[in-house]
């Protein structure tokens, strides 16, 4: 075994090939290819093996990441993909648009000197090759049960939650307020970074795993939440945040300023061969204009690199801190600066200017001050800085926040917390609503796709503990938690 592991002191981390930036952006192609068997393995086998795995510990899921690496290396694929799927519902996902370089990557200790081993890489090399293989199946429980749970929300929680349910032999439901199941998977990351039809596939397991899908089922419009209840022994809420956060500027109700989320799922819905007024008629589409940006995070980098796919005549981020406190990934960002892309760092937009539709942006300089609450400089604007850009288009990716969740639910009882998200007991996961359990970001605010995973599955935990508890008459959540001592 000494002679598979430990090849990080002799052997160089290498991706699976990249596509150059010229190519790539004249398509929404993923711009990585897939590792042969052979580098999959000799990058896999340059894992330490270390007693200690950062990784792992840095993973929201767990991943068992070096016994995974040990299989890939010897060539044990099979046994691969069952420890790799054992923590992680959507690994050929995870493996693709995790911020590995801010997790699992980015605490390997040979990260520094020798570069990290290339774990996503690897993970999605794992599933890639699992399915086509036909090992990944779709869940079977062991036993059927009567009981049924409602999953309100498709996206990455909400499949979690359904396939752990399933596999327990619950009557899984899921309803969803979009035409197809997979939420910002599927209308928020753009197919370079992930292919629509890998969460098509995914679906389709799961649905010949007979968990039902209720697709265009809005919550609040077509039954209420009390509605479900009813139908249903138990409730898990997982939609996702939705709400863009705003900036109240002068000029902010121009023609051609746009919240992120709106101009990506014009994209992805014009990739999916679906009618698109507002992308046909040149709105939310970036072609030969002067496109820019504001804001650091992920949705930022995935607008800026779909108008340089969509042919902008330029394309400029504004972001008010430095490249070392960006919330993006630090990969995202050296993907896009090859693809054209510029960023103006330390910057704030001040106005948006024009007539009747935006032609420039005004913006500040900044410097970082002293630290916030959070332990983050603060920016702090540089008097006499201000400068101009051009600007067509102006997409306002900021972030984002629950919607009025009592309103939307049709339920003026369902206690929020003072941030505006689900207010839960995160010992079980429940709302103050009996059988009502939630998890993602309505619970937790807006983060990681690999967060909302961790907690569809921590939700099915104890959803199934309540059912069960009910069911034989017992007090909960006593019995779980005496259960976990």
């Amino acid at each position: 075994m000494a002679k598979r592991m430990l090849k990080f002191i002799e052997t160089a981390q290498r991706t699976p090939a990249k596509r150059d930036a010229e190519s790539r952006r004249q398509d929404f192609d993923e711009i990585y290819g897939a590792y042969a068997p052979d580098m999959a393995a000799e990058q896999a086998g340059r894992c330490s093996q270390c007693g200690i795995p950062f990784c792992q510990i840095h993973c929201p899921v767990s991943n068992n990441i070096p016994d995974w690496l040990k299989l890939t290396a010897e060539g044990r694929l099979e046994e691969a993909y069952a420890l790799s799927s054992a923590t992680n519902n959507l690994p050929e996902i995870c493996g693709r648009i995790c911020p590995q370089d801010r997790l699992c990557e980015g605490n390997c200790v040979i990260e520094k000197g020798f570069d990290s081993v290339t774990i996503g890489s690897v993970e999605k090399y794992i599933t890639d090759t699992a399915f086509e293989m036909g090992l990944v199946k779709p869940p079977v429980p062991r036993q059927e049960r009567d009981q049924s749970v409602g999953i309100i929300g498709g996206g990455p929680a909400g499949l979690a939650a359904a396939e752990q349910l399933r596999r327990k032999g619950y009557q899984v439901h899921v309803y969803d307020r979009y035409d197809r199941i997979g939420g910002l998977l599927v209308y928020g990351i753009p197919n370079f970074k992930l292919d629509k039809w890998i969460v098509a596939r995914r679906v389709d397991l799961l649905t010949e795993g007979k968990i039902t899908f209720h697709c265009n089922f809005e919550v609040g419009r077509d039954a209420s939440l009390p509605d479900l209840q009813k139908r249903h022994d138990a409730i898990f809420i997982a939609t996702g945040v939705y709400k863009a956060r705003d900036i109240s500027l002068p000029g902010a109700g121009l023609d051609g300023v746009h919240q992120a989320l709106d101009y990506l799922i014009a994209s992805n819905r014009k990739g999916l061969g679906d009618d698109v007024p507002l992308f046909d008629n040149g709105t939310l589409n970036a072609k030969d204009k002067n496109v820019v940006v504001v804001g650091g995070g992920d949705t930022a980098m995935d607008c800026v690199r779909t108008a340089a796919r969509q042919g902008a005549k330029s394309v400029k981020c504004l972001y008010r801190r430095d490249r070392k406190n960006m919330p993006g990934s630090e990969r995202e960002v050296r993907h896009a600066e090859e693809e054209g892309v510029e960023f103006i760092w330390l910057s704030a937009p001040e106005a948006f200017l024009g007539g009747d539709a935006v032609s420039s942006v005004r913006a500040i300089r900044m410097h970082l001050g002293d630290a916030d609450a959070t332990g983050r400089q603060t920016p702090q604007p540089i008097s006499d800085s201000n400068f101009s850009m051009d600007a067509d288009i102006v997409i306002k990716a900021l972030g984002f926040d629950p919607e009025e969740i009592p309103t939307l639910f049709d339920t003026p009882e369902l206690e929020v917390s003072r941030w505006g998200t689900i207010k839960i007991d995160f010992r079980t996961m429940m709302t103050n609503l009996d059988g009502v359990f939630a998890g993602g970001d309505i619970a937790r605010g807006a983060s990681l796709v690999v967060w909302g995973i961790r907690d569809g599955r921590d939700g099915a935990e104890n959803i199934d503990a309540y059912l069960r508890a009910k069911e034989a008459g017992e007090s909960w959540p006593d019995r779980k938690l005496a259960a976990a001592s």
